[in-house]
């Protein structure tokens, strides 16, 4: 992972973001160990339920399995990392390096070869390979990451129509449904396991506080199931692959699934953008439980506690007010803030949604546009930013830069938000844009020096290593 020297100094992670979780509301939650071409059109099957699947006499996976088997991939990452030094290594100023291979799924979408992957199955690549089912094998490049969603878009190039995975809309997914896991766990390739979905809108996220939202089912997933398709018993995928809950590092009985809707909305911003347009309602809040519905004199204990409106947002242009209960977005019930935020996940800025608040106990609709969330993750350097207000600039004395708002992974123990970057090789960054720019353009080991303006407007200068 990206090094930073140590000398930093700084603390545990504190940062929040607008779409944060307000935690007094929360019930105390168990830690979980978890294992973790712009013409191009994604295919895409509305969800019916017409069918009886309720019980599991006379249900029949064999036509979904032979949908989904020839259109699930196994990926292979190839890694260089840093090797443990030699006293040679120290005397001639090598850097042992390391390699490995890893392995995961990946799901076909486009009949051209686009696939879509966990990030954290192709983090780090120096080289990766795709083997179909057919065992046919090609190189893969990356096409874009959204490490915060762990979904990564890589592609092959083809000369005949590949088999895809139709798109299905998972929010119409239901609890005690059957569902299909399909991967490559173990190296074994093609295989298929089946389980109900047993919750949605799980919240996995223990590192910071942006709520997430997991379809979670009972279908065996270990290792290698990462990537891979969660499809419906009709072969549509609602899900893709990410995690298992596991004391072991293997399935002990619960998995987890990044909803169809999410992915295909980071996947299409990639294809068009290259990067992921963030779009929010424009509140901080929390889930409600008992204790604070009773203290508020609340009639309902379910939905989202509106704690505050960010100003200029489409909530505040709307007439969404602190203390407002936000229960059903466009007819879907919203019970935890991983529910809200999966659902506006899926959504662009510039959308609309009519949501539905209890306000001095009486039910009323809002209509209410999705507006733009200036973070943007940016992997290179495992964080996310966002362009600095007038107001901050003059504080900070400075007019230009790339604000942290949040880290993650290793740096994620450490408190670096708040922190503008300024400049990157003595390159001058006037803004995000700016940073990405230059980012994308590191090579690999590259040692970069970043100019780095603290909250107290003092001047650092950061080493870094580019993996």
């Amino acid at each position: 992972m990206k090094s930073i020297l140590k000398s930093l100094g700084v603390a545990i992670l504190g940062g929040a973001v607008v779409l944060g979780s307000y935690k007094v509301l929360f019930e105390p939650e168990t830690n979980k160990n978890l294992e973790t071409s712009p013409a191009t059109s994604l295919i895409t099957t509305p969800v019916t339920y017409n069918e009886d699947t309720a019980a599991l006499t006379g249900t029949d996976f064999t036509e979904a399995a032979e949908k989904t088997v020839h259109a699930v991939v196994h990926v292979k990452n190839l890694t260089v990392s840093r090797g443990n030094p030699t006293m040679q290594d120290f005397m001639y100023g090598r850097v042992p390096l390391r390699q490995s291979i890893g392995t995961g799924s990946g799901v076909i979408i486009t009949k051209d070869g686009y696939i879509v992957t966990n990030n954290h199955v192709i983090d780090n690549s120096r080289a990766l390979e795709v083997t179909l089912n057919d065992n046919r094998t090609y190189p893969a490049e990356i096409i874009g990451t959204e490490p915060g969603s762990d979904i990564a878009l890589i592609k092959i190039e083809v000369d005949e129509d590949l088999p895809v995975v139709a798109f299905g809309d998972s929010d119409q997914a239901k609890i005690g449904e059957w569902v299909l896991a399909v991967g490559n766990p173990f190296n074994l390739t093609s295989t298929v396991t089946a389980g109900i979905i047993s919750a949605k809108g799980r919240d996995l996220n223990t590192t910071d506080q942006t709520a997430q939202s997991f379809i979670q089912t009972d279908a065996a997933v270990n290792p290698g199931n990462s990537g891979g398709a969660l499809v419906n018993n009709r072969g549509e995928l609602i899900g893709i692959n990410t995690a298992i809950q596991s004391p072991t590092g293997s399935y002990t009985g619960y998995s987890f699934a990044v909803p169809s809707n999410n992915a295909r909305k980071i996947i299409q911003d990639l294809m068009e953008f290259g990067f992921v347009q963030k779009g929010m309602l424009g509140i901080s809040g929390g889930a409600l439980n008992g204790r604070f519905a009773a203290n508020e004199g609340l009639s309902s204990a379910e939905g989202i506690y509106v704690s505050e409106v960010v100003d200029d947002s489409g909530a505040d242009k709307a007439g969404l007010r602190k203390g407002d209960i936000i229960s059903v977005i466009d007819g879907i019930q919203i019970k935890t803030f991983a529910d809200l935020s999966g659902y506006i996940g899926s959504k662009n800025p510039g959308d609309r949604v009519n949501v539905t608040i209890m306000r001095d106990n009486k039910q009323k609709t809002l209509s209410i546009e999705i507006t733009k969330n200036n973070t943007v993750s940016i992997p290179e350097l495992d964080m996310d930013f966002r362009d600095m207000t007038p107001d901050e600039r003059k504080q900070y004395g400075i007019d230009k830069g790339a604000l942290i708002v949040g880290t993650r992974n290793e740096l994620a123990k450490t408190d670096l938000a708040g922190y503008v970057i300024v400049k990157v090789n003595d390159l001058e960054v006037e803004n995000v844009d700016d940073l990405r720019g230059i980012m994308s353009r590191a090579q690999s080991n590259q040692r970069l020096i970043l100019e780095v303006r603290n909250p107290q407007g003092v001047t650092e200068r950061w080493r870094m290593t580019v993996d």
